[in-house]
């Protein structure tokens, strides 16, 4: 909803189908049920976990707002927004597993950096669809026309030189809802080797996620969330 996007993985998204009102009013909703739960059990470990998630995830959306407005992203920026406005979902579904068995907070705080650093890869993989040309379940070039900064454009523009970089900003700015111009800014992206560094910060992100992974005893559980990471970079949608 926030981002007006009529449909996400392939499906129609809760707000095209039923409307703005419904979409906030049943997705807050369903959250307070599951606070509920985590009160009435008197979980209040995961209690906290969530509502910490749920002030990350506000914050980063609120700091990727801001950010637009002035197209001044910096990488150190790009990664705290995505930490928050996506890996800390991630984060806490995996602490909430992990807590909700009763094991020490080191293994707790252990899986929610597992799922930070799944989470990052998710997102990066998300931003590298934004230049590709297969259907991916959002529309293609979205994040310039809504003008996020994604690391494969703060790249380019970070190795591009004076006057390109304010012909890109410039387009970015004030041109990001005609098709041809967002197509440059794809092409600039590509041929500026973004999509190879993206991929490569996304790979070493998987790569410390495994490395945590095999930490812990082999087992199918662990072998479950080494499915779980691949699919994070292997995924179509």
């Amino acid at each position: 909803m926030v981002d007006e996007s009529n449909y996400r993985r392939g499906f129609f998204s809760i707000n095209a189908l039923w409307k703005n009102k419904v979409a906030v009013l049943v997705g807050d909703y369903l959250l307070t049920r599951g606070l509920f739960l985590a009160v009435d059990n008197n979980d209040h470990d995961l209690l906290r976990i969530v509502t910490m998630a749920v002030r990350e995830l506000s914050e980063g959306e609120l700091l990727q707002i801001e950010k637009a407005r002035r197209l001044d992203i910096t990488e150190a920026v790009y990664y705290e927004i995505i930490r928050q406005k996506t890996a800390s979902l991630i984060a806490a579904c995996c602490a909430v597993g992990a807590q909700s068995v009763g094991v020490d907070k080191e293994l707790v705080e252990k899986a929610r950096f597992f799922g930070e650093k799944v989470g990052i890869a998710f997102q990066i993989k998300d931003d590298l669809f934004d230049y590709g040309t297969a259907e991916v379940g959002k529309p293609l070039g979205i994040d310039i026309k809504e003008k996020k900064m994604t690391l494969p454009l703060i790249y380019a523009l970070n190795k591009a030189g004076f006057l390109e970089k304010r012909r890109i900003i410039n387009i970015i700015k004030n041109e990001s809802e005609k098709p041809k111009k967002v197509n440059e800014v794809i092409a600039f992206v590509k041929n500026s080797g973004g999509i190879e560094y993206a991929t490569q910060a996304m790979n070493q992100y998987v790569a410390e996620a495994q490395a945590l992974l095999n930490a812990f005893p082999d087992s199918r559980y662990r072998q479950s969330l080494h499915q779980l990471v691949q699919y994070t970079i292997d995924r179509s949608k």
